[in-house]
């Protein structure tokens, strides 16, 4: 796949290098930045395929400034970005509708993620992003997604379980159908594909149909994933890196996701209608380093920005 949308000046990897199925399966990839880590890349159209999907976390204390001038900014590099609405630091529905318009009128926002937020208390008016969805104020978008958590959400079911999720997942799945808004799923990273295959596939079993864009931890050093695993609540595929760290011969080499997406792109490639659709990175050990891997393993086009 010819790299006609990058300005790069390493040279292209060797056509056919990669694993065919990575590649068709890293195709349309995401990647998740946050306006002090978009700082230090002096042009994103030297990172990423041109109409790249770029998340914004929204950081609790994060002036809304800077996160629409970050948008703006993505937009004018030729990137779609999609900023977050987290519900529960957001104080009322006229901060909630000037967010909205700025990110409209000053970036040309058109996509959104809509997630509770990861702080205790809700600031206002907010407590999950259904609240969010109710307002009316994104019915003009192109594109909403949600949050989703394979491995469960404390927050969301304190006692643990995930019926609430379900819950909450099937409501959101209804809303899709009934408002027309094209959606879908993008999730917090794990580490494992086997309970990955299997939470989509029950997704499907209960009906909910929205297509899932599986979080995944980009190539980072080995204790750096471990402090954001558990910071992010990440569950059982956690032993993955448990058992890596005790491996001194490994313990110093940077953890990369090239197994885990594997057995993920053999899974979509044997099973085409299987409901995970895209990946969406989290750049835990750079922007550059994962985008250099992404393309090393064949993500090297992104699919046009109002598709799926």
């Amino acid at each position: 796949m010819a790299l006609l949308n990058f300005r790069r000046a390493e040279t292209p990897r060797v056509a056919g290098a990669a694993n065919p199925q990575v590649e068709a399966f890293l195709d349309g990839y995401s990647i998740e930045v946050m306006p002090r880590t978009a700082e230090k890349v002096a042009d994103f159209r030297d990172l990423l395929p041109a109409n790249t999907r770029v998340y914004i976390a929204h950081i609790e204390g994060t002036p809304i400034e800077d996160m629409v001038a970050t948008a703006a900014r993505l937009r004018a590099e030729g990137m779609e970005p999609m900023p977050h609405f987290p519900a529960r630091i957001i104080k009322d529905r006229a901060t909630l509708a000037d967010w909205v318009a700025r990110y409209q009128g000053e970036a040309g926002v058109r996509q959104a993620l809509m997630l509770g937020g990861g702080v205790a208390k809700p600031h206002g008016a907010y407590d999950n992003s259904m609240q969010l969805l109710e307002t009316g104020l994104f019915d003009g978008f192109d594109r909403l997604h949600v949050a989703g958590h394979p491995e469960g959400n404390r927050d969301i079911d304190p006692q643990g379980g995930d019926r609430t999720v379900m819950e909450a997942l099937r409501w959101k799945a209804e809303f899709a159908r009934q408002s027309g808004i094209p959606m879908a799923i993008v999730t917090q990273f794990a580490f494992e594909a086997k309970p990955l295959i299997a939470w989509a596939d029950r997704l499907a079993a209960e009906g909910i149909d929205l297509p899932v864009h599986i979080g995944v931890a980009g190539p980072a050093k080995l204790q750096t994933l471990i402090k954001f695993a558990i910071a992010c609540g990440v569950g059982p595929s956690l032993k993955v890196l448990q058992k890596r760290a005790k491996d001194v011969t490994k313990l110093l080499l940077p953890f990369e996701p090239t197994e885990l997406v594997t057995d993920l792109a053999a899974h979509k490639a044997a099973h085409p209608a299987f409901n995970i659709e895209r990946v969406h990175f989290f750049p835990l050990g750079g922007i550059k380093t994962n985008a250099t891997w992404a393309i090393d393993h064949g993500g090297a086009a992104a699919r046009p920005a109002n598709q799926s």
